[in-house]
C-alpha cells in the first residue's frame, strides 16, 4: 500500500534513510523536509521505496526516486512513479518531466515503459556523467522510446 506524504520532518527522516539505500550522494532528511513544505511538493511512499515530486503551473518534476536494492526489479517503482503521475494530473498537471543519469539502464527502460521520451541532455551533471531530460504527457501510457 502506497502512503501520501506532503509534509512532516517524521516522515522526511524515513524517507532520507531510504534515500540513502539507493544513492551514493544521498539527501538528508532537512533537504526532502523543505521539498515536501514547498508548493506542490509531495511524496508516495511504501516500506521499500518513495517517490519526491512536485506540481507547479501544469507541469509536474519528479524529484527522485528510491527503491530499495532488495525490492527493485519487482514492478514498485512503476507503481510509485504511477502513482505520483495520477496525483499531479488531479492537481492539473499536463506533463510530466524528471531526470536520470544517462547510465541507468533498468531506470531508462522503466521510464521508457511508462511512455517518457527524452527533451534534453545535461552534460556532467551527476558526478561527472551526463543526465537525460525526460517528458511524459500526463496520463502516462504504457510504452515509450528514447530514439
Amino acid at each position: 500500500m502506497l502512503a501520501l506524504f506532503d509534509s512532516g520532518k517524521d516522515d522526511a527522516a524515513l524517507l532520507a534513510a531510504l534515500h540513502k539505500t539507493s544513492f551514493p550522494d544521498p539527501w538528508d532528511a532537512a533537504a526532502i523536509e523543505k521539498l515536501l513544505a514547498a508548493p506542490g511538493g509531495f511524496a508516495f511512499f511504501t516500506g521499500h521505496g518513495f517517490v519526491l515530486a512536485r506540481v507547479a503551473g501544469g507541469e509536474a518534476e519528479i524529484l527522485t526516486l528510491a527503491v530499495t536494492p532488495e525490492a527493485r526489479g519487482q514492478g514498485l517503482g512503476r507503481a510509485l512513479l504511477a502513482a505520483a503521475a495520477g496525483h499531479a494530473s488531479e492537481k492539473g498537471a499536463e506533463n510530466i518531466f524528471l531526470e536520470v543519469g544517462a547510465d541507468n539502464p533498468a531506470a531508462l527502460a522503466l521510464y521508457a515503459g511508462l511512455g517518457f521520451a527524452r527533451v534534453g541532455q545535461r552534460k556532467a551533471y551527476y558526478q561527472g556523467k551526463d543526465a537525460l531530460v525526460l517528458k511524459a504527457g500526463l496520463p502516462l501510457s504504457l510504452t515509450g522510446d528514447f530514439a
